[in-house]
């Protein structure tokens, strides 16, 4: 699977996960963010958080990201596929995010 169909696959699951658990959706409500998705071996992506959900999912850099995760290509598909968890990864520096403490704990609600 290419990173596009990864990242696509990762929209429509978080946001059907949303859309089934109120809890979520209403913890996310009124947050919005720009999230930015840099790998080290290729490539930027960038999707939007508005209204509880993940839209916009576009190629190439944000102007103005409030996230910024960057990772390599192997370490993103194993965060997806739960290979590897995201305290692993940014431990042994294969991830790291940029963005208020708030915007990183919602790294973990994306995956």
């Amino acid at each position: 699977m290419t990173v596009e169909e990864t990242l696509a696959s990762l929209v429509d699951r978080f946001n059907r996960h949303v859309a089934r658990n109120p809890a979520s959706a209403e913890e996310l409500d009124g947050l919005e963010r720009t999230i930015q998705i840099q790998l080290t071996d290729g490539g930027t992506y960038a999707v939007d958080l508005a209204g509880g959900r993940l839209s916009n999912l576009r190629s190439g850099s944000s102007n103005r990201p409030d996230v910024t995760i960057t990772t390599d290509t192997a370490t993103f598909h194993g965060l997806v596929k739960k290979d590897i968890g995201p305290m692993k990864a940014i431990v042994t520096r294969r991830l790291s995010i940029e963005g208020s403490l708030e915007d990183k704990l919602l790294f973990r609600k994306l995956l």
